[in-house]
């Protein structure tokens, strides 16, 4: 079997026009970026909102392991899956940071014969949303120093500056840095560090806004530090939010590709799911409801991580309602999650699957919480045994969950079918009631334990004095009514990645809480999460490179 490389290699990709025809968008309405990639205008856009909203479907997993889940190429199978048995299906990625694609993980396109290409553009510079997005962060630090420097009518406070700056990639050595060095015509020294640019609350804006009005208007609420009197400086007190929307408004237009097998996929935006609410933006699933009886979208990390912010931020603060959801495994991560170490993941071990169950159902059953039907795709490799696939569907079948083998890595659209049954039956059952895990006006410490204890399955939370002295003074604020978003580990449902499986009876530590007055939540930082991550000691930027005739060769 060749590898995902060289199976994306060999497709024949269609001109996007023709993609973009098939979808319902005219020729008119793209704005091409070479032949197989465009943006969709917003004229376009704004023309559709009298149409009928598809049905939502929101595809989560469970806590990551090495041995691999799927959860990106799940999403792009079950769309072409859904799309081949006649249904107009619409598939919603976020865009790949550069950060993973030289770090740990390569590429994010999907893998086998589910993938959107081109694959090597969209994992690189695609038509470069993060460095605008990386421009508009940093323009703000910019200005926040030129105000420092020149005594602006803003009257900042230097020591209360809270803005950071931002790159879109993995470098520990600028989590925390000392600027203004050099003598008085550098400024005055101070205390700054910086985010990865997917961690930025610019991202988290950029993915929220639903047009441009909205995105200046969020643009101006991000908060960048406070005054002498500790009243709050915001981007607009700075004259900076039009400035930003301007370097962000060719971005903000949604990108349309294409699937291996022709389907049409939006990719646009990119939050971390560990350290920001993990969605692809509002505007592309919002344009997806109008041209697509379903769209598939996918929500990063574990279903404790990405599908809480899913459904508590990004569906609340879009009106969005998700017809059901899909929870993606694999029979050697449950045995990673049961206690067998990844060398050992080829034996057969029914004991270890059935103690890796624990982690499936408790994701499972947090979906259910929310009111959504939730099938579980299996993505099978050749190791696994009957013995172990039926522990799976006995366990899952319990709780009222269909297990759907699925094999559309090697086998593309066909290998989907099962699951792509399994959701239009949910879908057609309408049996969904969906409601996020707390309601607005539960105060913020409130809203942390709830997930903590909800999702988490933990006894309790300790907020860290300095952390519960910030809450305490976003309530007064007026923010106490924002959703929270918790930066944690994603490898557990704890905020120790040791601890696999499904943990109980631990305590979530916060150490730190951030406001994205903008995006309209607060973060919560718990336990040793990093916002800007570091490279592995053997990154993936050592194996890529240009081959002979000048590809790409490394991404996957």
């Amino acid at each position: 079997m060749a590898n995902d490389l060289e199976i994306a290699r060999a497709a024949r990709l269609r001109p996007i026009a023709d993609i973009a025809a098939a979808a319902g968008i005219p020729a008119a309405a793209l704005v091409p970026y070479g032949r197989y990639k465009a943006k969709i205008d917003f004229e376009f856009i704004d023309s559709l909102q009298g149409r009928p909203d598809g049905a939502l479907v929101l595809v989560t997993g469970i806590s990551p392991t090495p041995a691999g889940e799927g959860k990106t190429t799940t999403t792009i199978g079950l769309g072409d899956a859904l799309r081949a048995l006649g249904a107009r299906s619409m598939i919603c990625l976020r865009e790949p940071s550069l950060g993973p694609c030289f770090g740990v993980k390569g590429g994010a396109t999907g893998g086998g014969r589910a993938q959107v290409a081109p694959m090597d553009e969209i994992n690189l510079h695609f038509t470069g949303d993060f460095h605008a997005i990386t421009a508009a962060n940093n323009l703000l630090a910019a200005m926040i120093d030129n105000q420092l420097y020149w005594g602006g009518e803003a009257g900042l406070d230097p020591r209360r500056v809270t803005w950071r700056r931002a790159l879109d990639m993995n470098d520990r050595a600028l989590r925390a840095i000392v600027a203004g060095l050099g003598g008085a015509a550098n400024g005055s020294p101070r205390e700054d560090g910086f985010d990865i640019t997917v961690a930025s609350e610019v991202m988290a804006v950029f993915c929220l806004a639903r047009d441009l009005d909205d995105l200046q208007a969020r643009l101006g609420r991000m908060v960048v530090g406070a005054r002498h009197d500790h009243t709050l400086v915001t981007a607009r007190d700075l004259k900076a939010d039009g400035a930003m929307a301007a370097l962000l408004r060719d971005a903000l237009m949604p990108n349309l590709v294409q699937t291996l097998e022709g389907s049409p996929a939006l990719v646009h935006g990119g939050p971390f799911a560990n350290i920001a609410h993990g969605c692809n933006s509002v505007l592309a699933t919002r344009l997806g409801l109008k041209l697509a009886d379903i769209v598939v979208t996918e929500a990063g990390f574990g279903a404790d991580l990405g599908g809480e912010k899913f459904l508590d931020i990004k569906c609340r603060s879009a009106g969005l309602s998700p017809a059901c959801a899909v929870v993606v495994a694999t029979v050697r991560a449950l045995k990673m999650h049961g206690g067998v170490a990844k060398s050992a993941l080829g034996a057969e071990d029914v004991a270890a699957v059935s103690r890796g169950i624990a982690n499936l159902a408790r994701h499972v059953e947090n979906m259910q919480k929310f009111g959504l039907p939730v099938v579980v795709a299996l993505n099978r490799f050749t190791s696994d045994t009957p013995a172990e696939i039926a522990a799976v569907r006995e366990a899952m079948a319990t709780l009222g969950t269909d297990t759907c083998l699925c094999t559309h890595w090697s086998d593309g659209a066909e290998g989907a079918a099962d699951l792509a049954r399994a959701v239009q039956a949910r879908i057609a059952g309408a049996t969904a009631r969906f409601a996020p895990i707390y309601a607005d006006e539960l105060p913020l410490a409130e809203k942390l334990r709830r997930i903590a204890r909800e999702i988490y399955r933990a006894t309790d939370i300790a907020i860290a004095p300095a952390a519960a002295r910030k809450l305490a003074a976003f309530s007064r604020a007026g923010f106490a009514n924002l959703p929270v978003c918790i930066a944690k580990t994603q490898y557990s449902f704890s905020a120790d990645p040791g601890l696999l499986g499904a943990p109980e009876g631990h305590v979530l530590p916060v150490r730190d809480v951030r406001l994205s007055a903008g995006a309209g939540f607060v973060v919560a930082i718990a336990g040793d999460i990093m916002t800007m991550p570091g490279l592995p000691r053997s990154p993936a930027a050592e194996r890529i490179r240009l081959d002979a005739q000048g590809a790409i060769e490394g991404l996957f």
